[in-house]
């Protein structure tokens, strides 16, 4: 089936169209000149040579045991040829031809030539996916997280072991490792089919520059130690061992290129010999200990020829004699580094702190059904964080029943950059208001823009330092477009139905803090990749009242009045109302969301998230094109009312200036 790339819907192989909102399956617009008659098999667009094509990295590989893996082997595995097997000749395919016999992956690089003085046993390329919209069996049973829907063709060919490990790991929404997208075996031959992080940035090269401070190293450090307590249940400690393979994203947190799976030769394949002499320096015979990881940092700052600092030399002394034998020693002395360099005044950080996050691992078992996690303990690094960005789009509709929009929003922003040669500041000051009005034509409208429009200039009076305002201040001024709308409602005589009012949500954002206040069903989620999607406010309605008071959630909305409201602005005065406020810090990249219940009725959100929420967390996404597509998906599934959503991406970095 093909995916429609704007509203993900599930279209037949044969449409050129999409069948719910018309978008082309054969074409697409380029991102940099805005052509729309590219092919959506074509590299590059033909009016500006902008390479817009869906690339992805293919690991080809002599079949991986299932013993490296910690998994059983099939029955019919048993003459499975070990990883140290050199690939046959046949396996050599040329610039340009396809991978597949489906012709839908097509080589972008020349496959390496095997020498007499390099065996290759596995090898990594770029290829173009000439059927970006086809959906494919890695990726359906990922969506549907039901292995026994796998289709016949994975199970006749079987899913190759070191796509398991993708899976496994993916499924845990473990970003520092590729996305799986493809995979398939063809005789002994396994190809994993992955993100191409070819094009990220190399640990090595910021770790060179000399702007970037010890606290930083400092960090990618502890990070290794975490991607090592992650890969070793799966056998693929080896990863970390490449120095080529350690990456960073966009915000400059560590991540893998690829996966090496442990075997009974530690070097993992390269390219050339003069890659292996380099880049595998600091690779040590088996079995791996943690002395690699010293071996690691080693090898880094010898290669970027940056000197060693202060207590870590000692460490990775003790590293290498054994005095350090643990994961948990290795993480000890990291966090007493980081305070020496606190009390010395070299970065402006805290000193290193741990919280758990879950480590996944597959037990003894060849079949993905029994691919579970399991959980053990594992520091994070919690950094002081300053901001980097924050972007925001907002978009309202009428929906498919209303004739007319009560729904109203406001968005005012300030940013404030502050940047020096060797330091870089950035001030970000937003408030975010979204109210859906009732009361019908000209009630309910009026009443969700003079709400915004008295909150905005609230505080254009009363916000002006650097800093949130206080509850007392958030809380006067929702009171104060309460007073506005009970007013016109008094001043009107209007009674019953016909008093206007409105819900409210509002979010305040000074720098790296942040407060929600909110009176009715209007809705605030938060989105992190560490945490998923998160709903920030509690409903003011009925059934969740009750929910409040003990009453189970079945129970409590199978009454009639379930989804009537306690409380809103304008009814009433402001005794009748008790706006809920809260603080919350932005530590990491969140994207967060202000919706009307037009967007989130019927768990529209909740169930979408992962498709039309999470890519919106990556910078190069366009956040307007992201709340249209939202407002498109809740017409196509709710369209019952107004539909108003404002998207907020905030991104944040360590604050790393001396």
């Amino acid at each position: 089936m093909l995916i429609c790339p704007q509203c993900k819907f599930e279209n037949p192989n044969s449409n050129k169209f999409c069948q719910s909102c018309g978008t082309s399956l054969t074409h697409k617009v380029c991102p940099e000149c805005s052509t729309d008659d590219v092919p959506v098999n074509a590299l590059r667009c033909h009016n500006c040579g902008t390479e817009c094509g869906t690339v992805f990295w293919a690991i080809i590989a002599k079949e991986t045991t299932g013993e490296a893996l910690g998994i059983d082997k099939n029955e019919g595995d048993e003459g499975a040829i070990s990883s140290s097997s050199p690939l046959s000749p046949s396996s050599q395919i040329a610039l340009g031809s396809y991978l597949d016999s489906q012709e839908r992956y097509q080589l972008l690089d020349p496959l390496p030539a095997k020498t007499e003085t390099a065996i290759i046993t596995d090898v990594g390329v770029r290829v173009l996916d000439s059927q970006p919209y086809q959906i494919s069996p890695i990726e359906a049973v990922l969506a549907s997280q039901q292995p026994d829907l796998l289709t016949p063709s994975v199970e006749a060919n079987g899913i190759p072991h070191l796509a398991k490990v993708y899976i496994a790991l993916q499924s845990q929404g473990q970003r520092r490792i590729p996305p799986i997208h493809d995979a398939w075996q063809h005789g002994d031959v396994e190809v994993v089919i992955i993100e191409d992080r070819s094009h990220w940035q190399p640990l090595l090269d910021l770790w060179q520059e000399e702007t970037t401070s010890s606290l930083k190293i400092l960090h990618w450090c502890y990070q290794m130690t975490q991607l090592w307590a992650l890969l070793e249940p799966v056998n693929c400690r080896q990863s970390l061992l490449d120095l080529s393979n350690l990456r960073l994203d966009e915000d400059q947190t560590l991540a893998l290129q690829r996966l090496y799976v442990e075997s009974s030769n530690s070097v993992p394949a390269t390219e050339s010999p003069e890659d292996a002499q380099v880049q595998t320096s600091a690779i040590p015979d088996q079995p791996l200990t943690i002395q690699a990881l010293g071996r690691v940092w080693q090898a880094l700052f010898r290669q970027s020829q940056r000197t060693q600092f202060g207590s870590v030399v000692q460490m990775l002394g003790d590293l290498d004699v054994g005095k350090i034998q643990t994961i948990a020693q290795l993480r000890s002395r990291l966090e007493e580094i980081s305070v020496e360099l606190e009390a010395l005044g070299t970065a402006t950080l805290p000193p290193i702190k741990e919280k758990n996050t879950a480590v996944p691992t597959i037990p003894q078992s060849d079949e993905p059904e029994d691919i579970i996690s399991k959980t053990d303990d594992m520091p994070t690094v919690v950094l002081a964080m300053q901001l980097s960005s924050l972007e925001d789009a907002g978009r309202t509709d009428v929906g498919r029943q209303r004739h007319h929009n009560e729904d109203y929003f406001g968005i005012e922003t300030k940013i404030q950059k502050l940047e020096f040669p060797k330091s870089r500041v950035l001030q970000g000051h937003g408030l975010y208001i979204l109210c859906d009005g009732m009361g019908g034509h000209a009630g309910g409208e009026i009443a969700s823009e003079l709400a915004v429009n008295t909150l905005r200039q609230y505080f254009q009076e009363h916000w002006t330092a650097n800093q949130l305002p206080t509850e007392d201040s958030i809380r006067e001024a929702v009171y104060l477009a309460n007073e506005a709308i009970y007013k016109l409602n008094q001043q009107d005589a209007r009674s019953g139905v016909g008093r206007m009012g409105t819900t409210l949500v509002m979010l305040l954002i000074q720098d790296t803090q942040a407060a929600v206040a909110h009176v009715g069903d209007s809705r605030l989620y938060s989105l992190t990749r560490k945490r998923g999607l998160e709903q920030v406010t509690v409903d003011h309605e009925v059934g969740q009242r009750e929910i409040n008071r003990g009453v189970e959630a079945s129970i409590a909305y199978a009454r009639p009045d379930a989804y009537q409201l306690t409380q809103a602005l304008g009814p009433r005065d402001e005794n009748s109302i008790s706006p809920d406020v809260g603080f919350f810090e932005i530590n990491e990249d969140t994207l967060l969301l202000l919706a009307s219940d037009g967007l989130s009725d019927n768990d529209l959100l909740e169930t979408h998230w992962q498709t039309h929420l999470e890519p919106l967390l990556s910078s190069g996404v366009n956040l307007e094109r992201g709340v249209t597509e939202l407002i498109d998906l809740a017409n196509q599934h709710n369209g019952h009312d107004n539909i108003t959503g404002i998207l907020i991406r905030a991104k944040v970095r360590p604050n790393l200036e001396s």
